[in-house]
């Protein structure tokens, strides 16, 4: 598996169809409807994917 957003590999299983990408520091999860992505907050939560956060790519 690789991540949808870097193509890195380094990826690890956090639930169900959820993971997350070391490499880039998204989760994401696959199901029915595609692939949702998710930053994570400073506080730990996780936030919708917003592409143009330069920080993250």
């Amino acid at each position: 598996m690789t991540c949808p957003i870097c193509g890195g590999k380094a990826i690890g299983k956090v639930g169900i169809d959820q993971f997350y990408c070391w490499d880039c520091c998204v989760e994401y999860r696959i199901n029915k409807e595609g692939v949702q992505i998710y930053e994570l907050a400073e506080d730990g939560s996780l936030v919708a994917f917003d592409p143009q956060n330069e920080f993250l790519l």
